[in-house]
Formats: structure tokens, sequence, C-alpha cells
């Protein structure tokens, strides 16, 4: 069996790598060659032991995967966000957990530190995130307020020169293993404002969630904030209202449509892979019909996904991106990618429950994956909203 010519294939149909760049080849391929030996090797020994593995940081920083299109002046590399959809594409290949870890150190602490902060705060925290020296969290999502963050209750209210700051917040990913976390509060008029909050200060608590079955690799956790005093001169000058976090969550969304595409990817070729060498009744299961439809429906799962994912980032490129567009391409990546990473594990049969294939890790992942950062019936009335001038929330 040619593993090689069979993996070319089923990864890429159409033929889409003659449309990169060298840059794009180049970064894709570096972050492939870095998951290969690096993470693939122990994704389901980590996923299984439900802890992150923190001696990645430094070398993920080295690959430049934290803030890669920010300028050069505050840590990044410029490039492309087809180059960066291509990066969390093969780190997502490895591990939900590896992406969403590098999406929410780029697409939601540094992009809002960047996009909200003062030259100062830019100056102080992205060029040592883009290190991996600082690692930050997002604190959106509250226990009682998700698909609704404009019910959030945690308050910012000012003191003489300072915030006071106390509330919940859970789900967020990064969040015991952050320096800094930015925090979504609502301030004395009700108005939602961020807040840079070092993660030492005292009142700060960030406890993990161990009881999670799925993104078991991902440090996620709850953030318990209990006065926390913070000068104003933390609060991101520029963020005002509920648009601020939801412009980062555009950003980090658009991570996750490319990121699913490397997770489906991974499941589709191990399950055609298992196919080909796998018997019964006298013959590999490839050559059996049902298993050729369930092929055949992954792959084209998969290439709608590549080519919704190739016309999203043509779209940024070109600054002409909708937060609709990326609502629908995360509605539609993560919800196929699933489906995909399904049928892989049912072609895998009894094997498909073992951590020893990807299949059933990349299944429990992207459950989470369908859920977070906007549920695909969220999204689903987002792009609704968008199509017929309509709010049916």
């Amino acid at each position: 069996m040619d593993i090689q010519n069979t993996t070319e294939k089923l990864e890429d149909f159409y033929q889409l790598q003659d449309l990169w760049t060298e840059e794009e080849t180049d970064v894709k391929n570096a972050v492939r060659r870095f998951v290969d030996r690096e993470v693939i090797p122990h994704a389901g020994e980590w996923w299984q032991q439900g802890e992150f593995p923190a001696h990645l940081i430094p070398m993920l920083a080295e690959l430049g995967v934290f803030g890669p299109t920010l300028p050069e002046a505050y840590g990044g590399s410029g490039l492309s966000p087809l180059a960066y959809g291509l990066m969390m594409q093969e780190l997502e290949r490895g591990d939900s957990g590896l992406r969403s870890f590098a999406s929410v150190q780029s697409g939601l602490a540094m992009h809002a530190i960047y996009r909200y902060g003062s030259e100062e705060q830019k100056q102080e925290y992205l060029p040592r995130m883009a290190k991996g020296e600082i690692i930050g969290c997002f604190g959106l999502t509250e226990p009682d307020a998700g698909s609704d963050p404009a019910a959030m209750i945690t308050r910012a209210s000012e003191e003489g020169d300072s915030y006071v700051i106390s509330g919940a917040k859970r789900w967020i990913t990064n969040g015991h293993l952050a320096q800094v976390a930015v925090v979504w509060a609502k301030d004395d008029a009700g108005i939602v404002r961020g807040f840079l909050v070092p993660t030492q200060l005292p009142g700060f608590h960030a406890t993990p969630i161990h009881t999670k079955a799925s993104m078991r690799m991902s440090a996620t956790s709850e953030l318990y904030l209990d006065r926390v005093r913070v000068p104003k001169s933390f609060q991101l000058p520029e963020a005002h209202g509920l648009g601020a976090p939801l412009n980062c969550l555009t950003q980090a969304r658009y991570g996750i449509v490319w990121g699913t595409v490397g997770a489906a990817m991974d499941a589709l070729v191990e399950a055609s892979l298992y196919a080909k060498t796998r018997t019964a009744f006298g013959r590999p299961i490839a050559a059996k019909q049902l298993v050729q439809s369930h092929i055949v429906g992954m792959e084209t799962r998969l290439l709608n996904m590549q080519l919704m994912a190739r016309q999203l980032g043509q779209l940024y490129l070109g600054g002409t991106m909708r937060y609709a567009q990326v609502s629908m391409a995360k509605r539609h990546n993560a919800r196929a990618a699933l489906e995909i990473a399904r049928m892989a594990r049912e072609i895998l049969g009894g094997n498909g429950i073992s951590t020893d294939y990807h299949a059933i890790r990349h299944m429990a992942n992207l459950e989470t994956v369908d859920t977070y950062e906007g549920t695909y019936e969220i999204h689903t009335l987002i792009v609704g909203r968008d199509l017929l001038g309509e709010a049916a929330f």
C-alpha cells in the first residue's frame, strides 16, 4: 500500500495545495513536522491524563504560532490570514486542545490587547506573549451566561483610581496556566468593559475543571474574582460595549474554521488507511460498498470544509470578511468535522473506542468545538438574521 499517495489524495482531493504561496506552504509544513514529531505520538496518553503538555509552549512560540498575523513590532510575523489558518489546521490535526491553546493566546487574548489596548499595554504584553513568556486567557463566558453574554453579572466598580472586579467565569481555556486574564465585566453604568487582570493579584483564583469527557488535553478552568483591584490603567481603553469581546470571538472562530479541517483530515486518513488493511470475509473492508460510501461522504464533507475555509481566508485577506460569514463557516465546519470523526470511529469498529487510535479523541473533542464560541444553533440564527434581516433570538 502506498501510504503517502493515499494520504495526499485524501487530504487534498481537489489539489488546493497548488493555490498556496511558498510562504504558506512552508508554514504549514513546519507546523506539520512539529505535530507529527512532538504531538501525535503522545496525544492519546496526554488526553487520557487530562493534562495540557505545557512543555510544548516554548516550542510553539519558536514555531511562531502565537500572534503570527500581528506586526513584527509587537512580536508577530505579519503572516497572511491563510498562513495562520494553515497553522491552526495542523495544530488541530494533532488535537483540538492544542489548537485551542494557540487560538485563545492569539485570537482572543493577544487580539484583544492589539485591537483595544493602549500602546503601553501592547508593548508590555504582546512581544512577551508571542514568545510564550506570558500566557493569556479570555474571561467572557459565565456559569449562567454562555450564548447570551449580555447577561453577564461580573461587575467592575470604580473605587478611586482603581476598578474592583467581582464575578465568575467558566469554561475558560488556558485559565489556570495564564499570567494575565482578559476579563470582561460591566461597569457602574452597565457597559461591558475589558480589563487586563494579572492572575497573581489578590482575590483572583483559577480552578481547573477535571470532569470533562471532551477536550481533555485542554487547560480549562473556572475563574473566580473576589474584589480584585486593578488600576484604571489596566482597562482596555478602546473596548466599549459587547461588540468588543464579540469582535475577538470572530477572530477566534476564524481559527476554528481552519482547525476543524485538521481534525477531520486526520480522522479520515486514519479510517481510510485502516480500511485498506483490515480484512473481513476474506477482503479488505475498503472493498465493501458501505465503507466506500462512508469514505466518499467523509471526503466530500472535508472538501467543502477546505473550500469554505480558503474562501473565508481570501475574504479576510481582502478586508471584506464579515462576522456572519465566519459564523456560517464555523457552524458548517465544526459540525462536518464531528460527522467525519463519528464515521471514522464507526469504520474502526471496536478499535475505534481506543485512544490508541485518533478517531474517538477527535470525536469527543469536536463535541466541544461544535458547542463553544457559539453553538450550531446560535450561528444558525446569526446567519439567518444576516440573510433575512430579522432577529430570531
